[in-house]
C-alpha cells in the first residue's frame, strides 16, 4: 500500500522536439526563409562561379554527353559515340541529364556542368529540409552548410562525373524516408517508401551498387521508428524494394531484350551484358579487387596511388581521402553516439532518433565499405558520405542541444567543437604552406567555443552557451569551408580529380589523351571523313578527345580499359564495309591501355596493311578503299 501511495521516483521522459519553440531552438528561427535563401544562393555562387574554367572536365563523360545530345540511341544507352560502338562503363542516368541539357541549350562546357552544380544546390536544400522536419530550421541550415562546405562536394558538383546525381538521389531518398517515418497514415507512409525506392532505383542507374549502400540504414530507420504496425512496416519496406527493382530494372531489361547487334557494346563488361557489369567491374570487383571486365582492381592500394590509400579504418583519414571528406567526421561520430544516448528515453517513434539512424547508418555502412574495399576506389567517391556527415552533425548536435541543461549535452557539444578543431588542425598542418595561420585560428576558435559552452553550466553564464555554439561552429567548419572555396576556385580535368588547393594531395598523373592529342590538322580530316566512324583509336580517353574536337563519332578500341571489343575480325569487317576512315595510332584508355591484346592485334594489322602519315603530331592511317 505504501508503495502504491508513494511510488519510486522516476526520471522525467526525454524532452520532445519542438519545431518552433525559441527556448528549444539553437537560435531564434525568425527569418529562417531568408537564411535558407542565403544558404542556397551562396551554394549556387560557390558551385557556379567560373564553372567553365574546367572546360569539359572529364572528357570521357563529356564525349558521351555530347553523343547523347546528338543521337537518341546514344542518349538511351550512354554510348561514347553517336554511331553507338560502345557505352561508358557506367549506366546512363547522369548522362541523360547532361545529354538533354546539351540538346536543349546546345552542347558546351556550361550546358554540361551547370546541371551538376544545380544538383549540388538541390542536395543542400534536401538535407536542410530533412533535418528541419525533425529539429529546427537552424539545425537544417547547419546541415546544409556542412554539405555545401565539404571539399569533395565542391569538387564533384562542379564536375561531370556521375557522383553529383548519385548524391542528389540518395539525399532525396533520405528525405523521403524521414517523411515516411513521421507519417501516421499507412497509405501515405507506403507512398513515401515507394518514392524512396524509386530514387534509389535511379541511383542504381547512375552508379550501380553504390547507389544501394544506403538501403540498410533507410530500411532500419523505418522498421524501428515507423508509426504503422510492425506488419504494415514490413509490407511497406517490401513495396520499397519492389520500387527499387522496377526503377532500376526497366533499363537493364530493355538492354537485355535489345538485339546485341543493333546496340552498343556494354563498356566495362566481359560479355556485353549489364549484369556482368553489375556483378563484376562495377560491383563485387570493386569490393573484392577482382579486375573483371574493364575494371582493373588494386588490392589494398598504396597511399599516393589515387586508389584511396591502404585498406583499414584509417583510410578515410589518410593522405588521399582525408582532405576530401574527413574534416568533420570525428565531430559527426561524437554527435551520433552521444545524440543517440541523449534520446535513449524517447518513444520508439522518436523522429530525431530515426533521423540519426538514417544519417548515421548511411555513414557507417558506406564508410566501412569504402574503408575496406580492395578494388578500384578514388578519393572523390567520398562525396557520397557528405550528406550523411551533415545530417549526423545537425541531428545529433540538436539532440545534445536539447540536453544542454545536463552534462551530457554540454560535454557533447564541447567535444564536437574540440574534435572538429583538432582534426582540422591536423589536416591543415599537412599543407602548412597554404594559409599557415588558419590552422591556429580554427583550433583556437573551437577551444574558445568549447570553453564557453562548459562555462554556461553556471546559471549566470547560461547565455555563454549560445555564444560558444556560434564561435565553435564557425571555427569548426572553417577548415573544411576554406578547402571547399579553394577547390571551387581551381579548374579540374581528367579522370581522377581531387579537392583542395594545389599541392594539397599527391596523386598519380591523370591518363593523357594519348599521342596525337587533337591538333587542328587532325580535327580537320576527322570532320571531313564522311564515314560511320571518322576514325578508330585505342581507348576511350583518346577517342573522347577526338570526338569533342571534331564532333564526329570515333571508335574506342578496347573501351575504357580492356573491353574485348571489337575483335580483329570485326574491325576488319568494319574497314571493308567502309565504316571507318582513319586509324589514329597510339592512344590509351583510362585503365591499363585500351584493350590489351585486342588493340595490339588491330594496330599490328593496320600497320601491316596501310601506310602511316603524320598529321599534326599523330600517326594516322587512311583505311579507305580496303577490300577483304
Amino acid at each position: 500500500m505504501t508503495a502504491v501511495l508513494n511510488p519510486a521516483p522516476t526520471r522525467p521522459p526525454a524532452p520532445p522536439v519542438h519545431h518552433g519553440d525559441p527556448s528549444q531552438s539553437w537560435i531564434r528561427t525568425r527569418g529562417a526563409a531568408s537564411a535558407l535563401t542565403a544558404l542556397l544562393v551562396g551554394t549556387a555562387v560557390l558551385y557556379l562561379w567560373n564553372l567553365s574554367a574546367s572546360g569539359y572536365a572529364n572528357t570521357f563523360y563529356a564525349a558521351a554527353a555530347q553523343a547523347g545530345s546528338q543521337d537518341w540511341k546514344a542518349w538511351f544507352f550512354g554510348s561514347l559515340d553517336t554511331s553507338n560502338f560502345i557505352t561508358v562503363d557506367k549506366p546512363p542516368a547522369s548522362l541523360w541529364v547532361m545529354g538533354l541539357s546539351g540538346r536543349i541549350f546546345g552542347f558546351s562546357s556550361l550546358s554540361l556542368l551547370v546541371p551538376q552544380a544545380l544538383m549540388g544546390v538541390g542536395a543542400v536544400a534536401l538535407v536542410y529540409a530533412a533535418v528541419k522536419r525533425v529539429a529546427t530550421p537552424t539545425a537544417g541550415l547547419i546541415a546544409g552548410a556542412v554539405l555545401a562546405a565539404t571539399p569533395a562536394a565542391a569538387l564533384m558538383f562542379k564536375f561531370d562525373n556521375p557522383d553529383a546525381l548519385l548524391v542528389l538521389l540518395m539525399t532525396l531518398a533520405g528525405y523521403w524516408v524521414v517523411r515516411a517515418v513521421e507519417t501516421s497514415v499507412g497509405r501515405r507512409a507506403a507512398m513515401w517508401i515507394a518514392l524512396t525506392g524509386i530514387a534509389l532505383g535511379f541511383a542504381f542507374l547512375t552508379k550501380m551498387l553504390q547507389g544501394l549502400m544506403v538501403l540498410p540504414a533507410f530500411g532500419l530507420a523505418y522498421l524501428v521508428a515507423g508509426q504503422a504496425r510492425l506488419r504494415a512496416r514490413v509490407l511497406h519496406l517490401a513495396i520499397g524494394v519492389g520500387a527499387v527493382i522496377l526503377a532500376a530494372g526497366w533499363w537493364v531489361l530493355a538492354v537485355w531484350l535489345w538485339p546485341a547487334d543493333s546496340r552498343p557494346y556494354i563498356g566495362g563488361s566481359t560479355n556485353n551484358s549489364v549484369m556482368d557489369l553489375v556483378l563484376g567491374y562495377n560491383g563485387l570487383g570493386r569490393i573484392f579487387g577482382n579486375s573483371g571486365g574493364g575494371g582493373g582492381g588494386m588490392s589494398g592500394g598504396a597511399a599516393g596511388s589515387s586508389f584511396g590509400g591502404s585498406t583499414g579504418l584509417d583510410r578515410l583519414f589518410g593522405s588521399e581521402m582525408g582532405i576530401q571528406i574527413s574534416w568533420l567526421i570525428p565531430a559527426a561520430l561524437i554527435a551520433l553516439v552521444l545524440g543517440l544516448i541523449a534520446r535513449g528515453r524517447a518513444p520508439r517513434t522518436d523522429l530525431l532518433r530515426a533521423s540519426m539512424i538514417v544519417w548515421g547508418g548511411w555513414f557507417l555502412v558506406t564508410g566501412l565499405i569504402f574503408s575496406y574495399m580492395s578494388g578500384t576506389i578514388h578519393p572523390y567517391y567520398t562525396v557520397a558520405l557528405a550528406p550523411a556527415i551533415a545530417g549526423m552533425i545537425a541531428a545529433g548536435g540538436y539532440a545534445l542541444w536539447l540536453e544542454r541543461s545536463r552534462w551530457i549535452g554540454r560535454l557533447g557539444l564541447a567535444s564536437m567543437m574540440l574534435a572538429a578543431g583538432i582534426w582540422s588542425w591536423v589536416l591543415l598542418h599537412r599543407n602548412s604552406d597554404w594559409l599557415p595561420a588558419l590552422e591556429w585560428i580554427v583550433l583556437a576558435g573551437t577551444v574558445v567555443g568549447a570553453a564557453l559552452i562548459l562555462l554556461g553550466a553556471r546559471n549566470r553564464f547560461r547565455k555563454l552557451v549560445i555564444a560558444g555554439l556560434v564561435v565553435g561552429s564557425l571555427a569548426g567548419i572553417g577548415g573544411s569551408a576554406s578547402y571547399s572555396i579553394a577547390t571551387a576556385a581551381t579548374a579540374h580535368s581528367g579522370s581522377i580529380p581531387t579537392a583542395g588547393p594545389a599541392g594539397a594531395v599527391s596523386i598519380a598523373p591523370t591518363p593523357s589523351a594519348g599521342t596525337g592529342a587533337n591538333s587542328s590538322e587532325l580535327t580537320a580530316i576527322l570532320i571531313g571523313a564522311g564515314t560511320r566512324w571518322s576514325a578508330a583509336t585505342n581507348g576511350s580517353q583518346s577517342a573522347a578527345t577526338y570526338e569533342l574536337a571534331s564532333k564526329t563519332a570515333v571508335m574506342a578500341i578496347g573501351g575504357w580499359s580492356t573491353d574485348p571489343a571489337p575483335t580483329l575480325d570485326q574491325f576488319i569487317s568494319y574497314v571493308a564495309n567502309g565504316d571507318v576512315h582513319y586509324y589514329v595510332a597510339g592512344g590509351q584508355g583510362g585503365g591499363r591501355g585500351g584493350g590489351d591484346s585486342t588493340s595490339s592485334a588491330i594496330q599490328a594489322w593496320v600497320e601491316a596493311n596501310f601506310e602511316g602519315t603524320t598529321v599534326g603530331n599523330a600517326t594516322v592511317y587512311d583505311l579507305s578503299g580496303y577490300t577483304d
